[in-house]
């Protein structure tokens, strides 16, 4: 079974051709963040602009790679949401005018769902239950998954997603767009310890849900404290060594009394004692939802899947509780067409479509009932 996956709920418009679910025939990514990084973030009136220029070019491409025409096809697999809505209507449109064109059952993919499906492409035989940790600029859910398109949401962000706040502090601190690559590099040569940054937490021992917006306050009133504390003009201002030795000998100090010598040598220390904080939060939680449901397996799904202190780290946790751990390869974490049109396979596999009347939904969370779905016996649900 031939599915084109079409991609279009951000930045990326992206386009790929799936045989079977698993193997992966073309995947065609055209991103928009040189066009977006001037602005320190996605600005969707253009993000959607761009989409309708590049879409076409990117659906022609993934066909070519793949050597097929759309007569090849078996299906057409969309992203529907969450998402900026007018990007999301740009790939919507796209697919029904070529499933109509063409004869060809559609289907609205939830792209939250598709992130982890992206997992059943580097491990075709994970089994169910388990429980997916999906992370990425605009979302962070604990869901546990009982089967195909079965899911308990059992825990998300109240606030900032975690890689929305990587792109805020990068940009506090103009380390550049986006934020998660760079502060991730950074961290690897500063120490996670060095500066104590909260940890936010609820109360209850039954709520899972994430907090970022709290960690990502305390870096900026930090690194605020230290410019109003900067040394007066004419002061000598401490060498690296220096300024290293100060730190290191006042890590263990509460954050109130801590005080930065030289932003620009210390700025390694912020980034991974920031990253360190938010891993932590994520790890904590996943490792409480584990607990509580008695999973042995872990899948690992969204753009901020790829940072690597997130995947050591878990992967050390979860190999001293006998939990086994999935996660796929860099380029399968972040936005693509190839996750959607694998999701595709498996729910047009168990005969579900979508009526042409599907609409995007800019806020679809896992759960939420696909709008005008048909199954197998044709009846509307």
């Amino acid at each position: 079974m031939l599915i084109l996956g079409i991609e279009t709920s951000c930045d990326e418009t992206a386009a790929s051709v799936v045989e079977d679910g698993k193997k992966i025939l073309s995947n065609v990514i055209a991103s928009q963040v040189a066009i977006h990084r001037k602005f320190w973030g996605v600005v969707p009136e253009i993000a959607s602009r761009k989409h309708l220029e590049l879409i076409n070019p990117a659906i022609s491409e993934a066909l070519t790679e793949a050597k097929i025409g759309f007569s090849r096809l078996d299906g057409i697999a969309v992203t529907y949401g969450p998402g900026l809505v007018g990007a999301l209507l740009v790939g919507l449109s796209t697919a029904k005018a070529i499933a109509y064109s063409n004869n060809l059952p559609f289907v609205g993919i939830n792209h939250l769902e598709g992130h982890i499906y992206a997992n059943y492409l580097e491990h075709p035989s994970l089994k169910f239950p388990f429980l997916a940790l999906i992370v990425s600029g605009g979302h962070s859910d604990l869901v546990y998954v009982k089967g195909h398109g079965v899911y308990e949401v059992m825990g998300r962000t109240r606030d900032d997603a975690p890689g929305e706040a990587f792109d805020k502090i990068a940009k506090f601190l103009k380390l550049g767009y986006p934020g998660g690559p760079i502060i991730d590099e950074l961290a690897k040569k500063g120490n996670p310890k060095a500066i104590p940054f909260p940890r936010s937490y609820f109360k209850t021992k039954e709520t899972l849900d994430f907090s970022f917006s709290g960690i990502k306050t305390a870096v900026v009133n930090y690194v605020t404290k230290y410019k109003v504390q900067s040394p007066p003009r004419g002061s000598r201002v401490p060498s690296g060594r220096e300024a290293k030795s100060k730190v290191k000998s006042q890590k263990s100090k509460p954050l109130s009394t801590y005080q930065l010598v030289n932003l620009s040598t210390d700025v390694h220390n912020i980034a991974a004692s920031f990253q360190e904080a938010v891993v932590d939060m994520l790890i904590k939680n996943t490792l409480r939802a584990a607990r509580i449901k008695g999973i042995e397996r872990i899948v690992l799904a969204g753009g901020v899947a790829s940072n690597s202190r997130l995947r050591e780290k878990l992967r050390a946790e979860t190999k001293a509780r006998g939990i086994r751990l999935y996660y796929p390869r860099e380029e399968l974490c972040t936005d693509n067409a190839v996750m959607i049109a694998c999701c595709g396979y498996y729910k047009l596999k168990e005969g579900i479509e979508s009526d042409l009347s599907l609409n995007a939904v800019a806020n679809l969370s896992l759960g939420s009932p696909t709008q005008r779905v048909s199954d197998p016996e044709g009846k509307m649900v």
